[in-house]
């Protein structure tokens, strides 16, 4: 895609679990290569509402998601996009399912069809990038709260993703695992949705940020 297309658009969206609980009122949004957006708002706002419809785990009421230049409708339309578009869950738990670390980060590209061979080398060095080199065999359930959300982490860009839907990454970590996330974060190349009630996080790490308000997204100097 050209550098200055969007990578995805959300047009007129709008959104509710029932009738009688409306989230997402006609909503637009766009996200271009190498940008960095931070959405805020107050709890049951859409934020994480808008990642799903992103990826495709929830579909809109009414309007348009594009993805990487394809207008998305059903699931056939999301399922080659989310090799390139990585959302990292709000509970690390939600995303880790085998015994050990190696064998979390190894599953989406062994998935692609990769050797074993480069599959063991892009899982040393998305450790690396993440700076648990050395983890390979640990079992995952022994791993701290902030330990799993690195891997969570590690198991997406592993896959060399182009986006990447990131849902309250530093919740609930002490300030060292929550200072190597920005770090991390502040170097990768990726456009960036991050989801965060951190707003002094979001500072760090975004260009621009979005209150969504009654189900709609107005920039936030």
């Amino acid at each position: 895609m050209d550098k200055n297309s969007d990578l995805i658009r959300l047009s007129d969206i709008h959104f509710g679990y029932s009738r009688e609980k409306v989230i997402l009122k006609g909503l637009n949004f766009k996200l271009r290569a190498g940008e960095n957006i931070g959405l805020i708002g107050s709890n049951g706002s859409g934020k994480t509402t808008i990642l799903q419809l992103i990826i495709g785990l929830l579909k809109p009421d009414f309007g348009i998601v594009e993805v990487l230049g394809h207008p998305c409708m059903v699931e056939k339309d999301f399922t080659p996009i989310r090799e390139k578009v990585g959302l990292l869950f709000q509970d690390a738990n939600d995303q880790l399912f085998c015994p050990t670390v190696e064998e979390d980060i190894a599953f989406g590209p062994l998935n692609l069809g990769k050797n074993y061979r480069d599959v063991r080398l892009i899982v040393q060095n998305t450790l690396e990038t993440i700076g648990m080199k050395g983890f390979e065999t640990r079992p995952t359930y022994n791993l701290s709260g902030g330990e799993k959300k690195l891997v969570s982490l590690a198991t997406i860009l592993a896959m060399s993703p182009d986006v990447l839907l990131l849902d309250e990454p530093t919740n609930g970590l002490d300030d060292p695992t929550r200072k190597r996330v920005i770090d991390i974060l502040c170097n990768l190349p990726q456009a960036k949705i991050i989801v965060s009630h951190d707003f002094d996080f979001l500072s760090q790490v975004v260009e621009r940020m979005y209150n969504i308000q009654n189900g709609r997204l107005y920039p936030r100097g």
